[in-house]
């Protein structure tokens, strides 16, 4: 019979995980790892604002979150910086800031380890309740645009030839991010929260015939690994967070070594020419 505390853990990670594989994808797609782990670094930032300030941490860490992403847009159309550089100038100070103000409250006693790489044993029943009604947010504003960002992330200036208005799409996609990787913090942690999305998404692209298809087989790849890392950090008493990330290397891992993985070796298709 499993406790209560280890049956919350899996349906909340199960929930995050269903929600980040679709949103990973157009990460992989995109090649915006490094932009993944910018937003997920600012969320200390929003971490320490939300204990100085005495605040729910989801919807400061979102706020944050979301500040960062549409100030790397207006940086990146004034700034003679190129992405990447603005994207290690953000991460980091935004990392440091957080760390910084964590610093100087010593009235407040931070479980920074928590922080860093998850608490999944310790989410409550509202916990689960924010994960899941954030995650639906996510799952119908996605299939609302996927049109528009899918055709964005193909060809820039065929989606706007076309009146698709990739502009928005790629701001919505941003919030969108924002908010996953405030719902799954609590999860895997501020440093493990990329991982999360790319892994499974990474591994999905091996198997797919199609975009919708990689994005089914993501969510359901990481809801897996979600599984197998809880149940294993039961078993080794190892970390769950970190232990989530390594089941879904190990299932990374098993795809390229799988007969199905050799078999399906093959050019990428069209619609996945920019990963």
């Amino acid at each position: 019979m499993l406790d209560d505390f280890f049956v919350r853990a899996l349906i909340a990670g199960v929930g995050v995980a269903v929600v980040a594989g679709p949103l990973g994808c157009f990460i992989v797609w995109r090649r915006l790892a490094y932009f993944g782990d910018t937003l997920s670094h600012s969320a200390l930032l929003g971490v320490a604002l939300a204990l100085l300030f005495d605040t729910n941490i989801t919807v400061a860490v979102f706020g944050v979150s979301a500040a960062v992403a549409l100030s790397l847009m207006l940086l990146q159309r004034s700034a003679t910086l190129s992405s990447d550089s603005l994207l290690g100038l953000l991460a980091h100070s935004s990392l440091a800031l957080g760390l910084v103000v964590l610093a100087f409250m010593s009235w407040v006693r931070v479980d920074l380890m928590g922080f860093l790489f998850g608490d999944i044993l310790a989410v409550s029943n509202t916990d689960i309740a924010m994960i899941y009604a954030g995650g639906l947010i996510v799952i119908v504003t996605l299939v609302l645009i996927w049109r528009s960002l899918f055709a964005a992330t193909v060809n820039l200036d065929l989606a706007a030839a076309e009146g698709l208005n990739p502009t928005r799409a790629n701001i919505i996609f941003m919030l969108l991010m924002a908010l996953v990787i405030a719902i799954a913090m609590k999860i895997v942690g501020v440093l493990l929260i990329t991982a999360l999305l790319i892994i499974p998404a990474a591994t999905a692209r091996r198997f797919a015939r199609g975009p919708e298809q990689m994005a089914i087989l993501a969510a359901v790849i990481g809801a897996t690994a979600v599984i197998v890392g809880l149940f294993g950090s039961l078993e080794w008493d190892t970390p769950s967070g970190p232990s989530i990330v390594v089941a879904a290397l190990a299932l990374f891992l098993l795809s390229l070594l799988s007969v199905i993985g050799l078999l399906t070796r093959r050019p990428a298709p069209q619609w996945d020419k920019r990963s």
